[in-house]
């Protein structure tokens, strides 16, 4: 379909990393639905208590969510970017400059996924847990490390796309 109207049909990386986003949506979604759930229970007119661990269960969603919006973010060339000194600039050298930040901006979430991966190991080692529902603190922040790998790869990808259209 999307060939039909002039435009180029999506890559399988950017397939995966649209659905990585996706999966981010929902898990915003289902931890709304959650933290909602978990108020009206502690409602004076229900009287309860709230859903157990809820506050770590929006920390560790929150920040794997985020990391999900990433990729596809990079992608879809979303970030804020400040072009004030190279407007003047013929487009060829804007994109050159561009993915030349991409590029910075792929070593950085390689040295994030890097870090966050030795923080993952260490959270192992140690049998570190969170507090209320006894979550291995290793999984969430190994996850975070993979999603922050694909923003790595994503930045990757557009900085050689913005290359191409300079040739």
């Amino acid at each position: 379909m999307a060939q039909d109207r002039g435009e180029i049909a999506p890559s399988a990386f950017e397939r995966v990393v649209q659905s990585v986003a996706l999966l981010g949506g929902v898990l915003l979604i289902t931890l709304s639905v959650t933290v909602v759930i978990s108020v009206t229970l502690r409602s004076d007119f229900v009287g309860g208590a709230g859903v157990p661990g809820d506050f770590e269960l929006v920390q560790m969603a929150t920040a794997l969510a985020a990391f999900c919006f990433l990729p596809w973010c990079q992608l879809r060339r979303g970030n804020i970017f400040v072009d004030t000194f190279t407007l003047k600039l013929p487009e060829r050298w804007q994109r050159r400059i561009d993915a030349g930040w991409d590029m910075v901006y792929a070593l950085v979430m390689a040295l994030i996924a890097w870090r966050l991966a030795v923080g993952a190991r260490a959270a192992f080692g140690t049998g570190e847990t969170s507090m209320v529902l006894l979550v291995p603190s290793y999984l969430p922040i190994g996850f975070c490390a993979a999603l922050a790998l694909l923003v790595s790869v994503s930045a990757m990808v557009s900085a050689r796309r913005l290359l191409r259209q300079t040739a």
